[in-house]
């Protein structure tokens, strides 16, 4: 079975706790800190794999989780970092996370972290100083990154068909390519999206029959809804009208609707029409009919027979050239987006911003870095504490919960966890 979209919990792997450990050896009354570091959690790693086609293998996955890292030790042993869970997924795969885009997977062997393992925590080796030579704390590992995602598989083309059922998509894609899509005489015969590859002038074109779209396609009647989104990222469309249907007009209409109203406006397109099953029709009639269906559409409109090939050539020449065109423009576009100048914050500063509000009577600390530091202790902890105020002094958070009234008696919370100032 085809299966393009897919919903899965990932769970990146949590870190390793470091530990609180002192030599112990004969005659060495006072040996110092030892505790080693936790390992890292496994990452989630998604990765494109040519030999799958669709995301039937994630339809029963509900959870995938990456290994967790293993505490460190005394001796100043590092705990063994967690193993990366890697899911492989088609070309043409877009990972989501509610509206956020976590990965676009395009290309061969594209691959992209969409879940961060956490870190270990710092054992008690890593806080020994000069003035600290028997450090009693030690860190937690920072859990893993937890996401519900949507895997949607877009298919990459050149060309999309789209037409009403029986409009003639499957037949014209078996003529034009080696690809096999099952053809009958009755609705939503094409139950999957099918790729073929059409060669024409020295040159190939990927083209996507989409299955038969129905009025209400866009509001999710029907297939219709399910498949448009492979539509999306095609340099043209193929638009197939059965001349002879006695609703051909409407039979149009109703397609250009569909695309306009999908949740991105698909009519605006390069386009091309083409009526289809011509050798059925008396050349008068046919001729009438063409020109009302160009008047409709405003453009030219090609003849088209694929089973005895006339137009096929044609339609594939004119498709070839603006698949070219559009692709031309592509870089262009991507260059002058990227000379647009951008002011934003870079990942370090917006790592290290921290605020200060006040939540009552406690004063309520934020800020990436800073929540970080508080994840990995255990602020109940006297030695965590002395710890996490050491760090509030010198990023100047102690300085600005003095300005907003902080006393000794006075409460923190940073994340869920909270604290006396004392």
């Amino acid at each position: 079975m085809f299966i393009d979209q897919a919903n899965v919990k990932v769970s990146a792997g949590n870190g390793g706790n470091g530990v609180m450990s002192f030599r112990r050896e004969r005659y060495i009354d006072r040996g110092g800190p030892d505790g080693g570091d936790g390992g890292k959690g496994g990452d989630i790693i998604a990765k494109v794999k040519d030999s799958i086609h669709g995301l039937a293998d994630y339809r029963n996955i509900k959870s995938i989780k990456a290994e967790n890292g293993q505490a460190g030790g005394g001796q100043n042993k590092h705990g063994r970092n967690g193993a990366d869970k890697i899911i492989y997924v088609p070309k043409g795969t877009i990972i989501t996370a509610g509206d956020n885009i976590v990965a676009d997977l395009t290309h061969d062997n594209d691959e992209a972290i969409i879940a961060k393992g956490g870190e270990g925590g710092f054992g008690n080796a890593h806080f020994k100083s000069s003035v600290r030579q028997a450090p009693k704390i030690a860190e937690r590992g920072e859990p893993g990154e937890e996401l519900e995602l949507t895997l949607e598989l877009k298919l990459i083309a050149d060309v999309g068909l789209v037409g009403l059922p029986n409009a003639g998509k499957s037949t014209f894609l078996s003529v034009v390519s080696n690809a096999k899509p099952k053809i009958a005489n009755y609705p939503f015969t094409t139950l999957v999206p099918n790729l073929g590859i059409a060669d024409i002038d020295g040159d190939s074109l990927v083209i996507a029959d989409i299955p038969g779209l129905i009025e209400g396609a866009s509001e999710g009647k029907g297939l219709g809804d399910e498949f448009l989104r492979h539509v999306e990222r095609t340099a043209a469309l193929l638009h197939l009208v059965d001349i002879n249907s006695d609703t051909f007009e409407e039979d149009y209409k109703t397609i250009v609707y569909e695309l306009k109203y999908y949740k991105i406006d698909l009519s605006e397109r390069p386009t091309i029409i083409a009526a289809s099953k011509t050798d059925a029709m008396e050349p008068a009639e046919l001729k009438k009919r063409l020109a009302r269906l160009r008047k409709l559409a405003g453009q030219e409109i090609l003849i088209l027979s694929s089973p005895q090939k006339i137009g096929v050539d044609e339609v594939l020449r004119k498709a070839k050239a603006i698949v070219e065109e559009e692709r031309q423009q592509q870089p262009a576009q991507e260059q002058t987006e990227a000379t647009v100048p951008v002011f934003e914050l870079s990942e370090k500063e917006m790592e290290d911003a921290w605020s200060v509000e006040k939540d009552g009577e406690v004063l309520v600390v934020s800020g990436a870095k800073i929540e970080k530091h508080a994840r990995r202790l255990d602020l109940s902890d006297y030695y965590a504490q002395l710890r996490i105020k050491d760090i509030m002094h010198k990023t100047g958070i102690m300085h600005e919960l003095s300005r907003k009234g902080a006393g000794s008696d006075s409460i923190v919370r940073i994340g869920n966890q909270e604290f006396p100032l004392q």
